[in-house]
């Protein structure tokens, strides 16, 4: 009975030390079927140390309850135009520091709320919403036509953007 307990044991070690391993090779290499922590998945790039809500309606709740504005990313992941522009917003420090204010969501399908298509379901478009859950239609981007979308040459407006729907906040509650 006694070299049964040994072997468990013994085998428990094994996976730990794994797992270790797994974690101190993650950093380095580009490892695909290491599956990525809940958050990572839900970032979709966008920003790994982010929190992401998982849902629209989950992101209101949030927003509504933390008193936090709702950053809404479309985008879709076979378009060149999303992938440049998050390549950008996930390599500005600024904006990923920034972000850690918000409730954020990023989605690669459209909601059936009208509200998040204000002139179209273009992507990439970014739509900021107040915890009363309004659209800010007063915060856009430099395009007439796509008044959500953003370049990655925008990138220090969608910043500054982001600084007007914190500003906002505190002036409005």
């Amino acid at each position: 009975a006694m070299e049964k307990g040994y072997v468990s044991m013994f085998l428990l070690l094994i996976v730990i030390s794994c797992a270790l391993a797994k974690d101190a090779g993650k950093k380095d290499s580009k490892d695909t079927t290491v599956k990525p922590k809940l958050p990572q998945t839900l970032s979709r790039g966008w920003g790994d140390q982010l929190i992401w809500t998982q849902t629209y309606e989950e992101a209101l709740f949030r927003a509504k309850h933390s008193q936090k504005p709702l950053m809404i990313i479309h985008h879709l992941e076979d378009c060149p135009h999303s992938q440049a522009l998050k390549k950008v917003f996930a390599e500005h420090k600024d904006i990923q520091k920034l972000a850690e204010k918000f409730i954020l969501l990023n989605l690669v399908y459209e909601t059936t709320d009208k509200n998040l298509a204000p002139d179209g379901q273009y992507v990439p478009r970014v739509l900021f919403i107040d915890p009363s859950l309004t659209v800010r239609a007063d915060i856009t981007g430099r395009y007439s036509n796509r008044l959500y979308a953003y370049e990655p040459s925008d990138i220090s407006l969608l910043y500054s953007n982001m600084q007007k729907a914190l500003k906002l906040l505190k002036t409005e509650l």
